[in-house]
């Protein structure tokens, strides 16, 4: 590719911009979530029943028995829609919006047609390299050229490390993202902070990005953005704080929302910050879990938002009814999901149309 895709016109769209699907790995390893497994996958049959009244689910599947148990998994559900659709491929684990690929579209320009028809949509194809090493990943790094391959969707490779889950942005040009994940040496230590963010700009369409420092604790990504700040509107933040001032996780939410308030979006206007309390502390096996309000998913036809059992997922809900009114917003417990280190954004891949 002789230009970028910024060059070529396309962008990575805002996650509440129409999906033609939503992308899925069907959960098969017992080992992220020990001695809970058993509770996961209706988890998954049921975000693919919520999901599926508004668009489409692809859902990767490791082998013929993984197969057999989601099926099966999915017809318990009542999932019947004929919009569900099962790929067998190899995968280490089940966090699509990090091992799968990154979306981009582009709107009306001629350049770059195939076959007499317009090239619409990109697919870009970082590298994965486990969360810095700390999982298997040789299978996941592979999903994004099988799901080009499967789709007809052209792919560009990026030789640099990138999640999904560690960037989010308002589909105007703005990108969100940490410097605890994005800058650790872990994920790409010969590369400077102007370098990244050029690749950022150039790859995904930016024309900024937006630095905070801090992750919640439990969360072993090095601190992803998609478990504290969220667009929810071209100029508006979704942000989630710490109540208690003892708690390990307040002067970092704070300090959050403090960089929030004085940021600029691409067109300099100031950002509209809407905090959320955080849940209280979530342990099992004496480990302090990611539980957070922001790790929500936004659907053509639903936002599903985890809940945790707490006086804090009433103001949750309400918010994103505020901000997605012709959404239903659905609040699934998470509480065992978490156990695995990650929510329903972690596990979802949008598809824009």
């Amino acid at each position: 590719m002789t230009k970028s895709p910024k060059a070529l016109g396309f962008r990575m769209p805002a996650e509440w911009e129409p999906h033609a699907a939503t992308w899925l790995t069907w959960p098969h390893n017992e080992n992220h979530w020990p001695g809970k497994f058993e509770k996961i996958p209706p988890i998954w049959a049921q975000m693919v029943r919520e999901l599926s009244t508004g668009e489409d689910v692809h859902i990767l599947v490791h082998s013929s028995e993984v197969q057999k148990n989601a099926e099966a998994e999915l017809k318990r559900a009542g999932v019947t829609s004929s919009r569900v659709f099962l790929h067998r491929f190899k995968n280490n684990y089940s966090w699509a919006r990090d091992h799968g690929p990154i979306f981009l579209k582009r709107s009306g320009s001629p350049e770059r047609s195939r076959g007499g028809q317009k090239e619409e949509s990109m697919i870009t194809n970082w590298t994965f390299n486990g969360w810095g090493n700390k999982w298997p990943h040789d299978l996941d790094d592979q999903v994004p050229s099988f799901v080009s391959k499967l789709t007809g969707i052209k792919e560009v490779q990026m030789p640099m490390v990138l999640e999904g889950g560690s960037i989010d942005t308002n589909g105007k040009g703005t990108l969100l993202t940490t410097s605890s994940c994005l800058l650790h040496p872990n994920r790409n230590p010969g590369m400077t902070k102007e370098q990244i963010e050029e690749n950022l700009k150039e790859y995904l369409g930016m024309t900024q990005v937006l630095w905070l420092d801090h992750g919640i604790a439990g969360d072993d990504t090095n601190g992803h953005i998609d478990d504290m700040s969220r667009f929810i509107g071209p100029k508006t933040v979704y942000t989630v704080v710490e109540e208690n001032p003892e708690d390990e996780n307040y002067a970092g939410l704070e300090e959050n929302r403090t960089s929030l308030e004085q940021m600029k979006d691409q067109e300099g206007n100031a950002l509209e910050v809407i905090a959320v309390p955080q849940p209280a502390p979530i342990y099992y096996q004496g480990m302090r879990l990611p539980a957070s309000y922001a790790n929500f998913y936004i659907g053509n036809d639903a936002v599903l938002l985890p809940v945790f059992n707490d006086p804090h997922d009433a103001f949750a809900i309400e918010t994103l009814k505020k901000a997605f009114p012709t959404r239903r917003i659905v609040g699934i417990n998470a509480v065992d999901l978490i156990w695995g280190f990650g929510a329903f954004h972690c596990v979802t891949q949008q598809q824009p149309a």
